[in-house]
């Protein structure tokens, strides 16, 4: 019976890989590499617990327990306006909307954006988590590939053989989900050229930006576009970020920092959504970002990379020939390409019943299916020790 009265766009919404292999973090004897998670020993709890404490406290109580403003607690707009003006983007509080996690801001974008029929840009792999939020808005995908001299038209052409137009080009550029690759200036050069000549929107994801252990920063593409226009408000990229992967996970706050045209029509979506945020959740997290967040972070920088350094090494000394992986500057994964005879899929299922190792497929992370002898690997769950285990069992895996 409901088969027949479901909308349409359910049929493009599948189980996230990810969310389901989570579950098997349960099972004490699973050495996983499959989440995208932080390491709880680090979260800030007693920076938390004082936060939340404040936030109940006689001044407090009244307005972290009540309704708020669809854009999100004030002192917390002001704090990321401030931090993204040290990333080199002049704004104020009216720039930025809170999210409900980054992942509410890649929904709401997906619907403002995106008709049946439109074509959005993504790199082949691509964050899941994208290709869930927009599928529901029933696009088309083409490949955004920054290293090749694919022309504007060439694009545009091939949306409107799809009956539609390009509409945006969705980047992680910072250690991407699932790669851990990052686009280097140059690229984020000639995406902001794409952009103009496309006259499309540019969704920078930028989850993963304050984990760089390697290498020197690159202005975000925003910044970049400033530079070039002058002006937020003359800019058509839009920045997602998250404390999800520094602060806290759990407490889903994540935002935007836009033009103030797309933040005004974002509000919209978010009074008919859910109103807002939940208040004491921004509230502690302003307490906690003002006091230890650059300091917290470089605890998270140091530990990570150290893990990293770890599984690198681990995988040289373990991998078979023909196994290839990414070398990440920072983020939270590694990213292993398989001989072309091997199943990532399949992989896993033979891995979980005789290895006891779990990792995610890559072929979920490609919009046209394509990638079936791929695998992610994160590496800032895992102590070195599990990882050390983990990699050897692969491995073994893999020669077998």
């Amino acid at each position: 019976m409901w088969d027949q009265i479901f909308a349409s766009r359910m049929a493009r919404m599948t189980a996230s890989e990810i969310r389901e292999l989570l579950k098997l973090l349960d099972q004490p004897d699973i050495i996983s590499f499959a989440g995208g998670i932080p390491d709880p020993k680090l979260f800030p709890t007693i920076a938390f617990k004082d936060a939340f404490a404040d936030a109940l406290g006689p001044d407090m109580q009244s307005e972290a327990l009540q309704y708020s403003a669809s854009e999100g607690y004030p002192p917390l707009r002001d704090w990321i306006a401030e931090q993204m003006q040290k990333l080199g983007v002049p704004c104020t509080r009216d720039n930025i909307l809170i999210t409900s996690g980054s992942q509410q801001g890649l929904d709401y974008l997906g619907k403002l954006f995106l008709s049946p029929g439109d074509t959005a840009l993504v790199t082949w792999p691509t964050y899941l988590g994208a290709l869930g939020a927009f599928n529901a808005y029933e696009p088309q995908y083409d490949r955004l590939n920054l290293n090749s001299n694919r022309p504007a038209t060439d694009y545009a052409q091939r949306a409107a053989d799809h009956g539609g137009r390009v509409k945006f080009a969705y980047a992680s550029v910072d250690f991407a989900n699932p790669t851990g690759e990052t686009i280097d200036r140059a690229g984020r050069e000639t995406l902001l050229d794409l952009g103009d000549d496309l006259d499309i929107a540019l969704i920078e994801d930028a989850a993963y930006q304050s984990l760089r252990y390697d290498g020197d920063p690159i202005p975000p593409v925003l910044a970049l576009e400033i530079a070039r226009k002058g002006d937020i408000n003359d800019c058509r990229t839009i920045y997602c970020g998250s404390f999800s992967k520094t602060l806290a996970p759990g407490l889903r706050v994540g935002w935007v920092c836009a033009a103030q045209p797309v933040i005004a029509q974002l509000v919209l979506m978010k009074q008919a959504s859910d109103l807002h945020s939940p208040t004491i959740n921004q509230i502690a997290i302003n307490g906690v970002a003002r006091q230890i967040f650059d300091d917290h972070v470089v605890k998270l920088r140091n530990t990570y990379k150290e893990r990293r350094d770890c599984m690198l090494n681990a995988l040289a000394q373990n991998m078979p020939e023909g196994v290839q992986w990414t070398k990440p500057e920072g983020g939270m994964f590694i990213w292993l390409t398989l001989p072309d005879h091997i199943d990532g899929a399949a992989l896993l299922a033979k891995s979980l019943e005789t290895h006891r190792v779990a990792f995610v497929p890559g072929r979920a992370f490609h919009a046209d299916g394509s990638g079936g002898n791929t695998i992610r690997l994160n590496f800032s769950l895992p102590n070195e020790a599990t990882i050390n285990e983990g990699i050897k069992r692969l491995g073994a895996l893999l020669r077998s």
